[in-house]
């Protein structure tokens, strides 16, 4: 996430140089090897690459309001440029704490300018909401806390301007950007935990003074815990234990535990670090990582010296964690999970395997990096102690292969190990002191161990009937291989990849794969032959790109958010603002449910126990200066979370 659609996004340059194999060459090796059609529901790698007429034969029905699916319910909307939330028929939409909100006790009201100092930003809601969930109070779905990230504040890529954070002042800030601009911006990243209740009119508000109520942010204490925690790695001047940390930021994604804690999940962590020295004095480690050679993008190192890589060097390696979050211990201390890998976390998708141990799903958001799991060497024990489950286990990164499969699977996959002491390749590589600096550098033990590139591997989510697991490869614009299976040199567009566990058990270590929808745009590639048209269930009424969230319910319907080109132009002609999609992933087809306003992404889904209210956040409304979302008039853009309920009282989707 976290993109100004005018430029170059960090996420889609490669830091990857590795000589590993990349996705699309394993679809081609697929296609050589399976290049016919199936029968059923299946679609084979030929026609989930729009070659051979396959893309008019596999899903008659597919993409049709009223199709085949007895899943989806309601009625599909068209595409829209306007600068509102629409919705299907037959729903509501509410704005529920938009940015600024006052959340703790003596916070400000909102001003509307975006006037407020770090202080009342400390106790007002953070910005551009992301992640999120909804943790039941006594199981009800009248009542709870919804636990709701902050990845961070727009910034002008090209000049280095806050576009909204500071109102429509941001250049004036910007010649006199001093330390309390630096904490404003730290605390508008983090985490938010907002007790929220239904009131009489079955309408969704904030429990003022709830002692529930809290914001975690970039300033907030810390702990590093499991293997990495107190390696040299971790140790800085500010915490030479390197078992304290002081923050988190950029949190993107997010996961939850059947324990009823909450994952945040640290993405674009980089681009906080810089230097004010000048040269370019980077180690190759922080050159894979991302981290700028000079200024930062947020500039924070201007005033906080322990985000200056030549100062601090061992600061950046305290970040791009999970981090767990106790919701209802206020005075609980967030713990960064160093068990599961450092990287550019995008979401985590939780499940158990067959024997009760716990599975954490994962995606690197880079271009041309990978997928990861976490299988922990403990059990859950429903009720009982499982405050440490995180912070022993294996981590594993995905090779994907063009293998013998069977059914309706194209490929097959394997999980490697990434452990120090079993793993004869990293046992060999003295770049390794030890499985701590597997996991500070997961990326770089997982290019040894030779994993497979993908296409920027964002949200994941795990079928709650079938155990498939689905991740959304959202773009690689500046992929240049093209080949007889796989021409779209410029994936600009995405895909939806799902595999399934060897077994139907999360903890094996191989599995079957296939792709799910080929996203594109029928408006402007009419000849269904062309790949860049989408798969069959892509029509002229359904097209999307850049799929993004993604998020099951508990009956199977699969919810796809958005978050790429807005332009309505071009390549993007017919597509309109970013999106939610609702998909049944038997039948394959794909419903338009809701459209969100002007230049926002669509993001963070979760939903109320009995599934009759479903949360969502719309983030960055009016990033490129075309939006007044929610207040309407020349109101600052707010991000905001979405309270959407059906008429009726039903249950969402049907």
């Amino acid at each position: 996430m976290q993109r100004n659609h005018n430029l170059i996004d960090s996420e889609d340059i490669p830091t990857n140089l590795s000589a590993n194999p990349e996705f699309q060459n394993v679809v081609r090796q697929a296609v050589s090897r399976r290049g016919f059609l199936r029968s059923g529901t299946g679609l084979t790698a030929a026609m989930f690459l729009g070659l051979g007429g396959g893309l008019a034969a596999g899903c008659a029905t597919a993409g049709r309001a009223g199709g085949g699916s007895s899943l989806m319910g309601f009625q599909a909307i068209p595409a829209s440029t306007a600068d509102a939330l629409q919705v299907a028929p037959g729903y509501s939409a509410h704005v529920l704490a938009p940015w600024g909100t006052p959340l703790i006790d003596g916070a400000p009201a909102f001003g509307g300018d975006g006037s407020e100092d770090a202080a009342a930003q400390a106790l007002q809601v953070g910005d551009n909401h992301d992640g999120m969930h909804y943790f039941p109070i006594n199981g009800q779905s009248n009542e709870g806390l919804l636990v709701v990230n902050h990845e961070y504040s727009t910034v002008d890529e090209k000049t280095g301007t806050y576009v909204w954070l500071f109102g429509t002042k941001g250049a004036d800030v910007k010649a006199r950007w001093g330390k309390d601009h630096v904490h404003k911006s730290m605390n508008a990243h983090g985490v938010s935990v907002i007790h929220i209740r239904k009131n009489a009119q079955g309408q969704w508000d904030i429990v003022p003074d709830s002692a529930y109520n809290r914001r975690i942010t970039a300033l907030s204490e810390m702990e590093m815990a499991g293997p990495a925690a107190g390696d040299v790695l971790l140790q800085t001047r500010g915490d030479p234990s390197g078992r304290r940390v002081q923050g988190t930021f950029n949190n993107c994604g997010s996961g939850f535990t059947p324990w009823g804690t909450y994952l945040t999940c640290e993405e674009n962590f980089n681009n906080y670090f810089g230097t004010t020295g000048g040269a370019d004095r980077r180690s190759a480690a922080l050159r894979r990582y991302g981290i700028s050679p000079k200024e930062s993008l947020y500039q924070w190192e201007k005033h906080e010296a322990r985000f200056d890589y030549v100062q601090e060097p061992n600061e950046s390696n305290r970040f791009g964690w999970i981090v767990e979050i106790d919701p209802f211990d206020p005075s609980s201390v967030p713990k960064k999970r160093t068990a599961l890998g450092r990287f550019k976390h995008e979401n985590a998708a939780f499940t158990l395997t067959s024997d009760g141990r716990a599975v954490v799903y994962m995606g690197d958001d880079q271009a041309n990096d990978y997928i990861y799991k976490f299988v922990s060497d403990g059990r859950y024990v429903q009720g009982g102690d499982n405050s440490g489950l995180l912070d022993q286990g294996r981590l594993y990164v995905a090779r994907f292969d063009a293998g013998k499969t069977t059914g309706d699977f194209a490929g097959t996959g394997e999980w490697l190990l990434l452990d120090k002491q079993v793993n004869p390749r990293l046992q060999a590589d003295r770049s390794f002191a030890n499985q701590a600096a597997v996991l500070v550098h997961a990326r770089m033990a997982a290019d040894v161990l030779g994993a497979t590139k993908m296409d920027r591997p964002e949200w994941v989510a795990v079928h709650p009937k079938t155990g498939e697991v689905y991740v959304t490869l959202t773009n690689n614009p500046g992929r240049t291989v093209a080949d007889e299976a796989n021409p779209r040199a410029r994936n600009i567009y995405g895909q939806i990849v799902r595999w399934r566990e060897t077994g139907h058990d999360a903890a094996a270590t191989t599995f079957e794969w296939d792709i799910f929808v080929l996203a594109g745009n029928p408006n402007v590639y009419s000849d269904r032959s062309n790949p860049r048209s989408g798969t069959a269930n892509v029509t002229a009424d359904n097209a999307f790109n850049s799929p993004d969230g993604l998020a099951f319910d508990a009956d199977g319907r699969l919810w796809i958010e958005t978050d790429g080109g807005y332009s309505n132009q071009g390549e993007y002609a017919g597509q309109g603002n970013n999106m939610m999609l609702c998909a049944d992933p038997a039948t394959r087809e794909i419903r338009r449910f809701l459209v969100g306003p002007r230049e926002c992404e669509v993001t963070g889904i979760t939903f109320t126990p009995d599934y009759r209210t479903m949360f969502i956040n719309i983030q960055h409304p009016g990033e490129a200066g075309d939006s007044h979302w929610p207040s309407g008039g020349q109101g600052l853009p707010r991000s905001a979370t979405v309270v959407i309920t059906k008429d009726d009282g039903g249950v969402i989707g049907t």
